[in-house]
C-alpha cells in the first residue's frame, strides 16, 4: 500500500456488536477473540480453511482487481483508495426467515448494492452503472451470492448463535449517568456496561414518554463486549421547578430490569461546575472496525442488530461470517492501493 504500518487487507468479524475475530495481510494469522469462536474453528477445520483462503488469498486478489478498474471509472491515477464491503444475513428465530445483505462502498461512499428481491445490482453512483450491467449479466455469480447469503450464511449464523448464546443472554444492568457539557447543553442520559443490545432508553415527563426536545442515539458496542446508549434532553425550556417531573428510563425489551433516573441537578456529572464532581464528559465510542476500514483495507464480517451499509464482489467474492442473537450476519471487506 505504501503506507507505513497499515495492512493492505483487513478482515474483522463482529458478533452482536462484539469483535470476535480478526485477520490482516501483514501477520497472515486468523485471530478468533472469544473462546466460543475459537472452539468453532477448532471443531470445524473446514471453516478455518475457508476463512484462511478468503482472508489471505482470494479476497486480496479480488479487491486489487476492483481497485484497478474502479480507479479507471473515476479517472483516478494515484493516491490511496478504499473499497468497503458488507455482506451477511439476518435470521429471525421466530419465523426462521433469512434476509441477505451485500453492499459495496468506494472511498467511504455507497457504490453498489445487491437487491435480494430482484436478484440484481443497484448502482449508487453513475460510475457504477457499467459494473452493474456486467454483474447482472453474470447469472452464475448472482446465484452464488444468493445461495451464500440465504443458505450457508444462515447455517453458520445459527451455529454461532448456538455457541455464543451464553454471552448473548447475559442480562447485566448498566450504570446510568446524567451528563452535561455546558450550562446551555442538553442533559444526556448515558447507560453503559450492559450486554444485551435489545434495550431501549427514553425520557418521560409525569410518567409519559416524551419526544419533543429529545434526541436518541444508537446502541453502540464497547471494546469489552458490552454496549452503551445515550439520549439527550433539551432542558433550555424546562423551568428549574419542573425538573423533578422528568426522568430517564432504561429497560430491556423484555420489560424487565427497569432503571429510572430522575432529572436532578445535583446528580448531573459535568466538568464546568466546581461544586459538582469534575469528570470528563463521556463520548460514545465509534465502532472500532469502521475506523479500521477507513484507515486500511480488507474484508470484515460484521453483524449488527439492524441492517448494515456498503457494497459487492467478483467470482471469488464469497463472504466471511459472523452472527447474533437476532440472527444477523454481515461481512465487510476493504482494500486500498496507491
Amino acid at each position: 500500500s505504501g503506507l507505513p504500518n497499515v495492512p493492505e487487507f483487513i478482515g474483522v468479524m463482529v458478533f452482536d456488536g462484539i469483535q470476535t475475530g480478526y485477520c490482516d495481510s501483514s501477520n497472515k494469522t486468523l485471530k478468533p477473540q472469544l473462546d466460543w469462536a475459537k472452539k468453532i474453528l477448532q471443531t470445524n477445520p473446514e471453516q478455518l480453511e475457508w476463512y484462511t483462503q478468503k482472508c489471505f488469498e482470494d479476497q486480496p486478489n479480488v479487491f486489487r482487481g476492483h481497485i484497478f478498474r474502479w480507479k479507471q471509472r473515476f479517472n483516478q491515477s494515484g493516491g490511496v483508495h478504499v473499497i468497503q464491503r458488507i455482506s451477511g444475513c439476518e435470521w429471525d428465530e421466530n419465523t426462521d426467515s433469512v434476509n441477505g445483505v451485500l453492499k459495496y462502498g468506494y472511498n467511504g461512499e455507497g457504490f453498489l448494492e445487491f437487491d435480494m428481491k430482484t436478484l440484481t445490482w443497484i448502482a449508487l453512483k453513475p460510475e457504477a452503472d457499467m459494473i452493474k450491467l456486467k454483474w447482472d449479466a453474470d447469472r452464475s455469480r448472482i446465484i452464488k451470492n444468493k445461495d451464500f447469503l440465504t443458505k450457508i450464511c444462515a447455517e453458520w449464523l445459527k451455529m454461532y448463535v448456538d455457541n455464543g448464546k451464553r454471552s448473548l443472554h447475559r442480562t447485566v444492568l448498566p450504570s446510568v449517568s446524567l451528563l452535561q457539557k455546558t450550562p446551555s447543553s442538553p442533559v444526556s442520559c448515558y447507560a453503559a456496561g450492559f450486554y444485551l443490545d435489545k434495550a431501549v432508553m427514553f425520557w418521560r415527563k409525569d410518567g409519559d414518554e416524551i419526544h419533543d426536545g429529545v434526541e436518541k442515539g444508537d446502541i453502540l458496542p464497547n471494546d469489552d463486549g458490552t454496549f452503551q446508549i445515550i439520549v439527550d434532553l433539551n432542558v433550555s425550556s424546562v423551568k428549574p421547578e419542573d425538573w423533578w417531573r422528568y426522568e430517564c428510563v432504561f429497560q430491556f425489551l423484555s420489560g424487565e430490569n427497569i432503571i429510572v433516573t430522575k432529572l436532578n441537578e445535583i446528580m448531573i456529572r459535568t466538568n464546568w461546575r466546581e461544586n459538582i464532581l469534575r469528570t470528563v464528559p463521556i463520548i460514545p465510542a465509534v465502532v472500532v472496525f469502521v475506523l479500521i476500514i477507513i484507515a486500511a483495507a480488507g474484508f470484515a464480517v460484521y453483524k449488527k442488530k439492524k441492517g448494515e451499509r456498503f457494497r459487492s464482489n467478483s467470482a471469488n467474492d464469497n463472504n466471511i461470517v459472523c452472527c447474533n442473537r437476532t440472527g444477523q450476519l454481515v461481512i465487510q471487506k476493504t482494500c486500498f492501493t496507491l
